[in-house]
């Protein structure tokens, strides 16, 4: 007999990929930042390391000028063009690379994609010093591999462990050492003493070396990087991953790069890149032209984000009990703050608090962690803001901490 009963619908199941993605520390709580601007609160964004310094205006006049008829595919691994740019760059500082040597990705994020996905296997490991660009976890998720932690403290500036640190923790299963210097969030930077040690340790063991060099040009204090590619003894396993979005202030350009002499690894990168088709081609032309002028813009753009550093310092300095370094590179700091948990303290100020009409929006310290329980007093803070702003942002900051302890 007919009856009213409904069919009984049974929920399909996600992957273990999907279940186990991180949320994006940094972007999870727009929505309690879009309420707080519905409400009428003006949001300071230290949060997200978007640059408010305008995108160089010949990078825009190439993308406008852009006259072909037919918007075509492009070669898989990028422009030759844009690859010889991109070789030009490098050796005026003093590093020999061919346009073989280069893969352009879709950003940086496919860089580090390609890499992950070109070395290990489900399972392999990564070491890694902690805390992270957070999305390295996603990266690592979707690459089915494992970031191993090895611990940095915000005490001592976040500075590279000892060597002892990193073998302690290779197994059979490591299969490179990945690093980001100028590092994001930080603002540390690896000495050439520092990646020497890396060096060794790749050799000895056999290991990779993932370079996020993204940050290259941003150092302060008359500091300087060091790029992996100035290693010739590990040419044949330096992996250097960069992205034209800060250098640029091009984020939403998505144009990166993957940069490596081991002709195995270009070529499995090259059939990643091929099932993907090809990055997109106006904003390479753009990147071309970035590429050809950088020096009209980038020592300004330099001087400028410095500047933004000592304001940042100098307002949390009236933080009774903070404890943080100055950063010698990048355009982040990662505070210690006498909070009892940043994630609620973030939400806090979304939801709870104003000062003049006013709050911030930062980004959680526990999302650039692997490790439990770390980085739960910290929070990164990006200055990407210009100086009438970043003021205001900061001395909100700092009597919201104060309003925070109170309650």
């Amino acid at each position: 007999m007919p009856t009213n009963t409904k069919p009984q619908i049974h929920q399909t199941a996600l992957s273990g990929r999907a279940d186990e993605m991180q949320a994006s520390p940094i972007r999870r709580l727009v929505p309690l930042a879009d309420a707080a601007k519905k409400r009428g609160i003006k949001v300071y964004h230290l949060n997200i390391g978007q640059p408010d310094i305008a995108t160089p205006p010949e990078i825009m006049a190439a993308v406008h000028n852009f006259e072909e008829k037919v918007l075509a595919y492009g070669p898989s691994q990028g422009l030759l063009a844009l690859r010889e740019e991109i070789k030009k760059y490098f050796a005026h500082h003093g590093i020999t690379i061919t346009p073989d040597e280069v893969i352009v990705t879709t950003g940086g994020s496919e860089a580090i994609m390609f890499a992950l996905m070109a070395i290990g296997d489900a399972g392999d490991e990564i070491l890694i010093p902690e805390p992270f660009y957070t999305n390295y976890n996603g990266f690592a998720t979707m690459s089915a591999m494992k970031l191993v932690p090895v611990p940095t403290h915000v005490e001592d500036g976040f500075g590279i462990p000892a060597r002892a640190e990193f073998e302690k923790r290779i197994t059979p299963r490591t299969r490179a050492i990945m690093y980001c210097s100028p590092n994001n969030p930080t603002g540390a930077i690896l000495s050439h003493k520092d990646i020497e040690m890396i060096v060794q340790i790749a050799i000895e063991r056999n290991l990779w070396i993932m370079a996020d060099e993204v940050y290259r040009e941003f150092t302060y204090d008359g500091g300087h990087h060091t790029s992996i590619l100035s290693y010739p003894e590990v040419a044949d396993r330096a992996i250097m991953l960069d992205s034209i979005s800060k250098r640029f202030s091009a984020c939403g350009a998505r144009i990166g790069c993957m940069v490596s002499k081991n002709k195995k690894i270009m070529d499995a990168a090259l059939k990643f890149g091929q099932a993907r088709l090809c990055p997109p081609t106006i904003e390479q032309m753009g990147a071309i032209a970035g590429y050809q002028t950088i020096e009209k813009f980038l020592d300004s753009m330099i001087s400028e984000y410095q500047y933004r550093r000592d304001i940042v310092c100098e307002e949390l300095a009236h933080i009774p009990g903070a404890v943080f370094t100055k950063p010698a590179g990048a355009f982040y700091i990662m505070p210690k703050l006498p909070i009892d948990d940043a994630d609620k303290f973030a939400q806090w100020l979304l939801t709870n608090y104003s000062h003049e009409g006013a709050t911030v929006m930062v980004a959680p310290g526990d999302g650039f962690y692997a490790s439990p329980d770390k980085g739960k007093q910290e929070v990164r803070i990006a200055y990407v803001l210009k100086e009438a702003d970043l003021r205001q942002a900061m001395k909100t900051l700092v009597k919201a901490v104060e309003t925070y302890n109170k309650l």
